[in-house]
């Protein structure tokens, strides 16, 4: 029997992970041999950080001004593209 209750989160992180920037870029690091790949403005206030593992898990943090650091999303197998010639 079908219920209309949500399923359970498959997710590595079924919540939204929140902690002060310097406490999160320490996790990152010590915990999962991360480092930061790159980031992007995502709007005045908040930066997009792209962090990869040496088994090339990727972890997705927004660092805002306010100091707080929260992990957004999580996944496996990243790969790297070269930059394609426009030409």
């Amino acid at each position: 029997m079908l219920c209309g209750l949500p399923a359970a989160a498959t997710s590595p992180i079924a919540e939204v992970i929140c902690e002060p920037s310097p406490r999160m870029t320490q996790r990152l690091k010590r915990q999962q041999g991360a480092t930061l790949a790159s980031t992007g403005l995502r709007s005045p206030d908040e930066v997009l950080e792209l962090w990869l593992d040496p088994r090339d898990n990727w972890t997705m943090v927004i660092a805002y001004a306010s100091g707080t650091s929260c992990i957004v999303a999580m996944g496996a197998h990243w790969s790297r593209m070269q930059p394609q010639d426009p030409a």
